[in-house]
């Protein structure tokens, strides 16, 4: 998810599009956030 921001906010820069940089900004956080943050927390249940 962080290199298609990535790829997004190049192309966004290239292109005179703002909405390709605006995309590619937010999918490089939630990307970020995601990375760093467990989803359903870090501890394993065993039964």
């Amino acid at each position: 998810m962080v290199v298609l921001g990535l790829i997004l906010l190049i192309l966004g820069i290239l292109l005179p599009q703002s909405i390709l940089t605006t995309i590619g900004l937010i999918l490089i956080v939630v990307g970020l956030i995601l990375n760093f943050v467990p989803i359903g927390g870090s501890s394993r249940r065993v039964f």
